[in-house]
């Protein structure tokens, strides 16, 4: 990767921290950074990546910084944004909030972290809580100087050794989001769902455990192709998965960070229904008034329960004097994003409900002119994923326990 230098910015572009790893680049380059970006944006060309007199800027924007990265070298573009949002990620378990404000009140503990999530231009240790264990921000004594753990120097370096527990457990989640848009006719016109199977995990000693998965790929290489599997894409592991093993038998197969973590990542192009199935009629009134009419059906099964569905409408932005009627739940209107919401706390499977909003418009016109933007549902079904046959085995084998 070979990263030059890190800086801190404000948005007006001020340094407000910055760490120089090889000395190859001349620190007062960061000044070209922001006139660049402001160019870029007055051209509508912004991109995460600027070159200047032989310098590469590499950056992200996080809440009100700027992480920029320097480079002269023929860096690893993804790897370097990568290592990014992993010092995000880092700082945020130490501060809880990576803003200005815990930047400037923590230097000395930020100088320590970037020491060591970084050396001489290249990532070392990025695990939050094996930095957690020897960079604390109680402030050192010079008499009690921590050591480093040995996990920085093993093979294992996201576990230390000697975890012991009296009552050993795993536990596993998935979590789904279907990504669904359906046109005015009932027609699916884009379907995706995007997975994440997460983990805490409370065992002793340096457990070997095995994921099994039902991947398509497994099962055409093996002449099983009419088998019930799915067709895993944008796959994305924690560093603690054996790769070789899972590009041989699809086995997820690994040694675990102790506590909370995710495990792997995922995403599936796959046809779906719409779980929740929305029709809307709007009815206009003498050119001043406007009522719509709200339809909502879950479409999966009666033992599961939808939780916390919001459906989102959007209004005219001259509407005015809102009136709601609805079965179940309660509908507002928020005026600042022209929109009105439709709560409803618990929706069991297969059930029906309704909600009528009546507005005030003084001219129906303008609203024909701003066209209508779909209607949006968000909500949470527990326990309900579409890859309910996502994982075929799992067991461990317990080594040093």
């Amino acid at each position: 990767m070979s990263l030059s230098a890190i800086f801190f910015l404000d948005l007006k572009g001020k340094v407000l921290i910055s760490r120089n790893y090889r000395g190859d680049v001349d620190m007062s380059k960061i000044d070209k950074f922001m006139p660049l970006v402001m160019d870029r944006e007055e051209e509508g060309n912004l991109s995460p990546i600027l070159s200047h007199g032989g310098t590469t800027f590499m950056y992200i924007k996080f809440n009100n910084l700027y992480l920029v990265t320097t480079s002269k070298k023929n860096a690893n573009v993804s790897l370097v944004f990568t290592i990014l949002h992993k010092i995000c990620h880092v700082f945020q378990e130490y501060f809880k909030e990576l803003e200005e404000e815990s930047i400037r009140d923590n230097f000395v503990l930020i100088y320590e972290l970037l020491d060591e999530l970084i050396d001489f231009g290249y990532p070392q240790t990025t695990d939050s809580k094996i930095l957690q264990e020897y960079i604390t921000q109680e402030g050192q004594k010079l008499e009690v100087a921590p050591k480093p753990p040995p996990a920085i120097t093993n093979a294992v370096s996201w576990r230390s050794e000697g975890i012991k527990y009296r009552k050993n457990e795993v536990f596993l989640d998935v979590i789904e989001s279907v990504n669904l848009l359906v046109n005015a006719n009932g027609n699916v016109l884009r379907s995706e769902i995007v997975g994440a199977v997460k983990m805490r995990v409370f065992l002793s000693g340096m457990p070997e455990l095995r994921l099994g998965l039902n991947d398509k790929v497994l099962f055409e290489s093996t002449g099983r192709g009419k088998s019930k599997s799915v067709e895993l894409e944008d796959v994305k592991f924690h560093q603690c998965v054996r790769l070789s093993r899972f590009e041989n038998d699809r086995t997820i197969s690994f040694i675990p960070p102790d506590g909370e973590f995710e495990l792997m990542s995922y995403r599936l192009n796959t046809h779906v229904k719409p779980l929740i199935w929305i029709e809307s009629v709007i009815e206009h009134h003498s050119h001043s008034r406007v009522e719509y009419m709200i339809k909502a059906k879950s479409q999966f099964k009666r033992r599961s329960t939808a939780n916390n569905v919001d459906i989102l409408i959007s209004v005219p932005s001259d509407a005015d004097s809102p009136k709601f009627k609805t079965t179940v739940g309660y509908a507002k209107y928020i005026p600042e994003q022209n929109q009105c919401i439709w709560h409803i706390k618990s929706f069991p499977g297969g059930k029906e409900f309704l909600m009528r909003a009546h507005f005030n418009l003084p001219s129906v016109e303008a609203e024909e002119a701003e066209g209508r933007p779909p209607i949006s549902v968000r909500f949470e079904i527990p326990y309900f994923t579409y890859l309910i046959s996502l994982f075929s085995s799992f067991y461990r084998e317990a080594k040093n326990f």
